[in-house]
């Protein structure tokens, strides 16, 4: 629907038209200085079948020299690749931000199939590392002098490397044994580009491409660049782990790294290093005697304190990011990538479960209609299908629910009724699906249902306790008492812009500007059009009428005539060539 709005008229116009002009200017100047990777991307799409997609968003030129690059050996290796394996090896070959680009989508199952969701999570970090003389300089720069000034002893071939990030095993001057983070040298550039570009494909493809718009594109590459500026500042991954180490302060069997803040900074952190055995590793877990279904218990444990009590959660606990250590205690690695869960969020997700254990299919559907948003859903029909997903549970023992694959069936549920939803959910509905695969790895009896069953009801019983509802009282008295007392001042700014003739109401239609674009270049073209037929016309009159100067013998009107006819003739040919009207 059109959106309304009434706004005073004072140099609105004026400074729309300076806010374009200076947007379409730098557009421009950033397209120039990215045009290097625009024609690297382009190149990999085209490769791998997307030549389509590069034409929509406005590449061509990229696109006519990526072309050149194409051999027939490849195109014959495409015929056996599917759609999701094409995508997850072009994400591959563009580089790191695509990758996160990939493992982010990886968390959208309200989004994608499950096949695509398979391809998503074979996107691996893992890349060739840099060698330790390029990345000499930075880090000499963020220590403040050499290597050997802030650590006793540094092994200068990396333990891991990432595409953002390399780790190096280190000593400090205390003997401390540690890990350093640092991050790759000129990564922050091209992951700025690659923003860029993505920013601008995602704007295209919402307005241009009805078939696309409801994967929300420019919502995730502002959710992808969110996350790639929290992973690029290495000190902000610090933070997250000792706020993480505080929430799980009492839980003992629960190790974070010590962040060592003396030597750490946005492009590096030093970190305590800890050795065990990640949970990946079965074999060598049960070669080290540890209680399987002891550690699939108790990793349960935290990441359900993490989603329902603390609302601040590790956004990436795959096998590699949790080890075991003596004692069959856990430690959790790397928290670049965190996930939030506000107490609004927290509240339908509770309201979620309660309708699925209570059978009540109207507040289930209640619920992902929130998620919705403004999206348009038809509610009967979501009621059924939820009704009969409830159904099909109903009887089933609590040990045998797999709380992982309810959560995927309402995903594609969603999926089913066009609902995207929200990405702090969608963040969490892939933690819970990957702890309680871990933990089933772990142990096959692992019954991640009862597991989560006691938090949801300690969150419950939190969320209706009196000092609860006092604050939430609080709260709404104190909103409504702000809103009563700015009324009388909204109200005199109102009438006295109307008073003044200032009030202006603006109908935002979508995509009326471009399609008043197109109506004016298709009658720009008909009267080019019309203008060429009355020159042929007139000039072939011209030349049955005796007189007048000629050239060759011809009239030279009417030769005139027929050569601004050609002219015309050609430049109308070219612009609808130009603008894919030919195809």
């Amino acid at each position: 629907m059109p959106a309304i709005s009434a706004t005073p008229t004072a140099t609105s116009s004026t400074s729309s038209a300076w806010g374009t002009e200076r947007a379409v200017l730098w557009e421009t100047l950033g397209a120039a200085r990215d045009l290097g990777r625009l024609q690297e991307v382009a190149r990999v799409l085209m490769r791998y079948g997307f030549g389509d997609l590069v034409r929509r968003v406005g590449l061509s030129g990229a696109l006519e020299r990526a072309g050149r690059l194409v051999r027939s050996e490849h195109v014959a290796e495409l015929a056996t690749l599917t759609p999701p394996e094409r995508v997850r090896r072009a994400f591959e070959e563009m580089g790191p931000s695509f990758v996160k680009l990939g493992q982010l989508l990886a968390t959208r199952v309200d989004l994608f199939a499950p096949e695509w969701i398979a391809e998503f999570e074979k996107l691996q970090n893992q890349v060739p590392a840099v060698d330790f003389e390029a990345v000499r300089g930075q880090l000499e720069d963020d220590l403040g002098g050499p290597v050997d000034s802030a650590f006793a002893w540094f092994d200068e071939t990396p333990i891991a490397a990432a595409s953002i990030a390399q780790v190096y095993r280190a000593r400090l001057k205390d003997g401390s044994e540690v890990a350093v983070k640092v991050r790759r040298p000129g990564i922050r550039p091209l992951v700025e580009a690659d923003m860029r570009l993505l920013q601008r494909m995602a704007r295209i493809l919402e307005s241009e491409s009805p078939e696309l718009r409801r994967y929300q594109p420019q919502a995730l590459v502002r959710q992808l660049q969110a996350s790639l500026a929290r992973e690029l500042d290495l000190a902000a991954e610090c933070r997250h782990a000792e706020r993480i180490a505080a929430n799980l302060a009492e839980e003992a069997a629960l190790v974070v790294p010590r962040v060592y803040w003396d030597h750490t900074c946005e492009r590096m952190n030093v970190q305590q290093f800890i050795e065990g055995i990640p949970l990946g590793d079965q074999d060598g877990l049960r070669a080290a005697g540890a209680d399987l279904p002891s550690l699939a218990r108790l990793g349960a444990r935290v990441g359900m304190k993490m989603l329902f009590e603390d609302g601040f959660f590790h956004a990436d606990p795959h096998p590699g990011n949790v080890i075991r250590l003596e004692g069959d205690r856990l430690a959790l690695l790397d928290f670049g990538m965190v996930g939030r869960l506000s107490e609004a969020r927290r509240h339908q997700v509770l309201d979620l479960f309660d309708g699925l254990v209570r059978r009540d299919a109207g507040q289930v559907a209640e619920v992902m209609l929130d998620w919705a948003g403004d999206e348009r859903v038809d509610e009967t029909a979501l009621q059924a299908e939820v009704d009969a997903f409830i159904d099909h549970y109903h009887g089933v023992p609590l040990g045998d629910l797999r709380l992982g694959n309810m959560l995927t069936e309402i995903a594609a549920m969603l999926r089913e009724h066009a609902v995207v939803l929200p990405a702090d959910l969608a963040m969490m509905v892939k933690v819970l699906v990957t702890l309680e695969g871990v933990g089933r790895r772990l142990d096959p009896g692992f019954d991640m249902a009862s597991e989560a069953a006691p938090f949801l009801r300690r969150a419950m019983l939190s969320r209706y306790s009196p000092r609860a509802i006092a604050r939430r009282g609080r709260r709404a008295a104190g909103d409504t008492l702000e809103l009563l007392s700015s009324l009388p001042g909204q109200l005199r700014h109102t009438l006295r812009a109307l008073r003044q003739g200032r009030m202006n109401v603006n109908l935002d239609v979508e995509r009326l500007k471009a399609f008043g674009d197109q109506v004016a270049h298709s009658a720009n073209r008909l009267t080019v059009g019309i203008v060429v037929a009355a020159l042929i016309i007139g000039s072939s009159i011209v030349m049955t009428v005796e007189g007048g100067p000629t050239l060759l013998g011809l009239p030279v009107f009417g030769l005139l005539g027929f050569v601004g006819a050609a002219i015309g003739g050609v430049w109308l040919v070219w612009t609808i060539w130009r603008s894919g009207g030919g195809r």
